[in-house]
């Protein structure tokens, strides 16, 4: 029923002259970008025959569809944000036809969006200038999941590696991946950032800021340093992403369930409020409102550990907890290794303690409603780097950071003109030979990368472990190797993301560890000379340039 066939309540009369600017300027809006600033003058919503309008009490109006559940407006202190290219706000790509609903609880305001599988729903509270979501997903029915918040041109700066210009950049790969003239290279996958590293992700002009809050991503699927579009801009608009599980690059089955919530948060040009961080934020005032799958804090846990042992001193260690339905994890602390981790849901985890990005000792561990579950110290028992070596390239820690371009691909394309050669040889014992080494290697880029090394007469008589740690892979790409004059068998390609990851800002797939057992007759009887070992990349498929079968590597060593 539309707002002129029905009386107003108390509470939408008190808040319908501010909101019904909201509602009706909006067109004007949409021409100048203004509105009156007595548009957000108080709390409520109304109905304008086509959105509810929300006010939020405080700087911020915004309108949700009623047909779609779409996010249909912006404004904030009269300006509107929302919207580009005749699109919108919404999770996935978009639900289309839904059933929308509104509600105010006390100082709060619900809106809830149902179509098929996914349940999305929208919070304003009294006096805040953010928007709460939350998107409970059922099934696999939509193969993504995740929340853009679409932005006008033009109101925020166009920069960064995950910005482009469609006017003078040059598509290199896939529709998503831009070279400029410069021969830097810009896609919105090009984060630079693991989920862990980040809290929030968004653009500011100095005197406005527009963020979204991520979730503390229970729901998500990819662990802790997964990477993935958080943001992009170009001329023709911006977005914001709240990324819950996306195939690119995506080494987990999705987990589905109600995920949230996160906030998209207006400031004043700084960054959002710690207080509304997933591992701040109070969350008691979500309880009464009826949203469904919604557990509170009563009905969650905690785990507590003591620390752990046999750590590196120069890496960062992190605990990981993940069944079939939810994913936590918490920070260890430098020197004992104590960690702690609250609010999970009730169940059994399987505890992953990773150094750097390697797991190096995993557990399991049961998670109850109201309690906590203590550990004792835990020592580390699947480090490689403990093992004796001859030499070593790089170092076991889940990453190729130690290797040729690894950081700067984190936020660019291999092709970029700031890369260096992807080819080259490395003999051990240079004094730089991580730095030569190249991150990743292609079969149709540098294959056939050549490790130069010396043994002595005793260690050439005995047949030793070639250990390769690689950290992803595309095609099936996987090393094979020749020492001299011996050649390995092929190696079985092991389970890695089918998807482009290489090429889109992430070297994170499932860590595996390759051994090729080499034997004394290999190797040069001569000290003096040098054993000559030559990777070549493998694969049942093809593909050409950065596209064709690759891997990134972790570290590589050969056993005392």
């Amino acid at each position: 029923m539309s707002t002129h066939k029905r009386h107003l309540t108390r509470r939408r009369v008190l808040g319908a002259s501010a909101i019904g600017i909201a509602a009706t300027g909006a067109a004007v809006a949409g021409g100048t970008g203004l509105l009156s600033s007595a548009s957000a003058a108080a709390f409520g919503y109304t109905d304008d025959g086509t959105n509810y309008v929300v006010g939020t009490g405080a700087s911020l109006v915004f309108k949700v569809s009623k047909s779609t559940g779409d996010i249909t407006s912006l404004v904030y202190k009269g300006k509107e944000y929302e919207g580009y290219g005749g699109r919108h706000s919404h999770v996935e790509s978009g639900l289309g036809a839904s059933t929308v609903s509104i509600k105010q609880s006390g100082s709060t305001i619900l809106v809830k969006i149902v179509h098929g599988a996914i349940t999305q729903w929208y919070a304003a509270r009294s006096g805040q200038n953010n928007v709460y979501l939350w998107t409970d997903k059922k099934d696999a029915s939509f193969t993504a999941t995740r929340y853009i918040v679409r932005l006008k041109p033009g109101i925020f700066p166009n920069e960064g590696p995950d910005s482009w210009v469609e006017a003078s950049d040059k598509v290199i790969e896939a529709g998503d991946v831009w070279k400029r003239a410069d021969g830097t290279t810009h896609s919105k996958h090009f984060s630079g950032k693991r989920v862990i590293d980040y809290d929030h992700i968004g653009f500011t002009t100095g005197s406005v800021g527009l963020y979204l809050v991520r979730s503390n991503h229970e729901k998500a699927s990819g662990g802790p340093f997964y990477r993935s579009l958080l943001r992009h801009s170009n001329e023709g608009g911006a977005a914001l992403y709240e990324i819950l599980h996306y195939n690119q690059a995506q080494t987990e089955a999705q987990r589905f369930g109600l995920q949230g919530p996160f906030v998209l948060s207006f400031t004043n040009g700084g960054t959002p409020s710690s207080s509304l961080f997933a591992a701040k934020l109070g969350t008691s005032w979500v309880d009464g409102l009826g949203i469904t799958g919604w557990v509170g804090a009563s009905g969650r846990g905690k785990v507590a550990g003591v620390g752990l042992k046999g750590m590196d001193a120069k890496y960062a260690y992190t605990v990981g907890f993940a069944n079939a339905d939810a994913q936590y994890w918490a920070k260890a602390a430098a020197g004992t290794g104590a960690y702690s981790c609250k609010g999970m849901l009730p169940g059994t985890y399987t505890l992953t303690v990773y150094k750097g990005e390697l797991a190096v000792h995993t557990d399991t561990v049961k998670v109850t409603a109201g309690g906590t579950t203590s550990l004792h110290s835990l020592t580390i028992t699947g480090d490689p780097s403990t093992a004796k070596t001859l030499w070593r390239l790089g170092d076991w820690d889940g990453t190729p950071g130690e290797f040729k371009n690894a950081k700067l691909m984190t936020y660019a394309h291999p092709s970029d003109g700031r890369a260096a050669k992807w080819t080259g040889n490395v003999t051990i014992g240079s004094g730089s030979e991580a730095a030569s080494f190249p991150a990743y290697l292609w079969k149709d880029v540098n294959d056939g990368v050549l490790l130069y090394f010396r043994l002595t007469e005793k260690q050439a008589a005995a047949a030793h472990t070639l250990r390769v740690g690689v950290t992803d892979a595309f095609l099936n790409g996987r090393p094979r190797v020749t020492v001299n004059d011996w050649v390995s068998a092929v190696p079985t390609a092991p389970s890695q993301p089918s998807t482009r990851s290489l090429t889109t800002g992430s070297y994170r797939g499932n860590n595996h560890m390759f051994t090729f057992h080499v034997p004394n007759s290999a190797w040069k009887t001569d000290p003096a000379q040098y054993n000559v070992l030559k990777l070549n990349i493998v694969s049942g498929s093809t593909g050409s340039a950065f596209l064709s079968p690759g891997t990134s590597f972790d570290c590589m060593d050969l056993l005392a």
